[in-house]
């Protein structure tokens, strides 16, 4: 059997992966919170997990293999968009909304990440679907100690388990009251203290508990969801590097306080950030846009998966315009010479990249030396592997795109010989040069001579900033 070795962030070195149980291989990853679309940093967790979760159904078969994923489905600002539609005149109840907001958002989710080719997890729950063993968790968190109620909240005590807090992002309590941001209560009997019930108003969704109509903190949700699902003790957390503190350490806690007999999970991995042109993605600097957003402008799925697969998850990702040129040119050269293949024997040298800690930079590399090699079986079968499947749609999607670009293309031209010919008549050429322009900023090539006018695209080139010109 192949031998994987993965990073554990929890004890800061690579280590062989020893399931608890072989005919049970189990893998938690925090879910997104399902407010609005996901953008691009939300998918690259997606895309590793993916090709951890297929590795290991790989190498100890897919019936042995369960992988979990939430939505977080109690959130402010679901919330806020199911008030705003109350007010706008919507029908239901303000649950009633919440729930039609998050079906909404799940759904656009989980085709942005089928489009991807992520595979859907085994179990997909929703926080509001176990409402009821959070609650059961606080109350034996309260009855062992490890948590107090306070003025309608309820709060873990960080100095209850001093001993194991901090372990996971390698710091000490003192420091992190020393360094933190944390909101200043007068409840709190330590500012690390965290909420693991709040109260509701009358306005907003809640549930009955012992310390009356509430709703749970973001924490204590993966802990009794994944303990519900997986039990006291499991494989492997992931999730994204921004959750290692405060989730993650949180979820440590409540979990080991409330289950000491478990492990909670045994091998923690965590991916690195992603940026644009080099640059943190945000919405100031005019860089942010969602998956959608990349794949309404016709960049395909595959290609999107391919530019993250070329950087190891613990390494910061960017996104750049070169890198998805060049994934375009090299999935269309692969499409070309996999047409037609069916998969074959696993390249081992594949497999054995992904199971040096998902290196998926190495095991990019030794698919573009089986394509040098000619080996359309062994590249296809590679490409499974890592989520490409046979790329018959890819082929297919990029070839629509390129005839909707003909189209446009041919209609401008006609328009620009058009203004050209009254133009040599006028000798007003103001309008031509506007064109031009116009054109050169859409990302075009524009060549005029005596036989007629051609516009050409270049890598830059963006169709829609030509739909105002006609």
């Amino acid at each position: 059997m192949t031998e994987i070795t993965l990073y554990n962030t929890k004890t800061r070195q690579k280590e062989r992966f020893e399931p608890l149980d072989k005919k049970n291989v189990r893998m938690y990853v925090c879910g997104p919170t399902v407010y609005d679309r996901a953008h691009l940093g939300n998918a690259r967790p997606v895309v590793v997990f993916d090709v951890l979760y297929r590795l290991l159904r790989h190498v100890y078969g897919a019936e042995h293999v369960t992988y979990v994923r939430n939505f977080t489905d109690v959130d402010d600002k679901i919330n806020a968009t199911a008030l705003a539609r109350k007010k706008a005149g919507a029908k239901g109840s303000i649950e009633d909304l919440v729930h039609e907001r998050s079906d909404e958002t799940i759904d656009w989710y989980l085709a942005d990440m089928g489009a991807l080719g992520a595979l859907e997890p085994d179990q997909m729950p929703r926080a509001t679907e176990f409402i009821a063993p959070m609650v059961a968790m606080i109350e034996d968190l309260v009855a062992k100690g490890h948590a107090y109620a306070a003025e309608g909240h309820v709060l873990f005590s960080v100095d209850s388990w001093r001993e194991g807090y901090g372990k996971l992002s390698g710091r000490s309590v003192d420091d992190m009251i020393a360094g933190a941001r944390v909101e200043v209560a007068p409840y709190k009997k330590n500012p690390m203290d965290f909420v693991l019930w709040k109260p509701s108003s009358d306005d907003l969704p809640g549930w009955e508990s012992p310390w009356g109509r509430g709703r749970p903190g973001w924490h204590i949700e993966c802990s009794a969801m994944s303990h519900a699902l997986l039990g006291d003790s499991f494989d492997i957390h992931g999730g994204g590097l921004d959750l290692q503190f405060p989730h993650h350490e949180n979820e440590i806690a409540q979990s080991k306080c409330a289950h000491p007999e478990g492990e909670f999970a045994r091998y923690w991995m965590h991916n690195e950030m992603l940026q644009v042109e080099g640059k943190k993605m945000s919405k100031s600097l005019g860089n942010f846009f969602t998956v959608r957003d990349l794949l309404d402008q016709g960049v395909p799925g595959e290609v999107i998966r391919f530019v993250f697969l070329q950087t190891h998850y613990r390494k910061p990702m960017d996104w750049t315009e070169k890198k998805r040129q060049e994934a375009e040119q090299t999935l269309s050269k692969w499409a070309a010479l996999v047409a037609g293949t069916d998969a074959g024997t696993m390249p081992e040298a594949v497999v054995k990249e992904l199971a040096n800690d998902l290196n998926t930079s190495g095991a990019v590399a030794h698919l573009h030396l089986l394509a040098k090699e000619g080996d359309a079986v062994g590249l296809r079968t590679g490409l499974d592997l890592l989520g490409f499947g046979d790329l018959s749609e890819f082929e297919a999607l990029k070839g629509m795109v390129a005839l909707q670009d003909d189209v446009v293309l041919k209609t401008h031209e006609n328009l620009l010989a058009k203004v050209r010919e009254v133009a040599m008549t006028t000798k007003d050429f103001s309008e031509v040069d506007r064109l031009k322009a116009a054109y050169v900023a859409a990302g075009l090539e524009v060549r005029m001579s005596k036989t007629g006018v051609e516009l050409l695209p270049t890598p830059t080139f963006d169709p829609a900033k030509l739909e105002a010109l006609t």
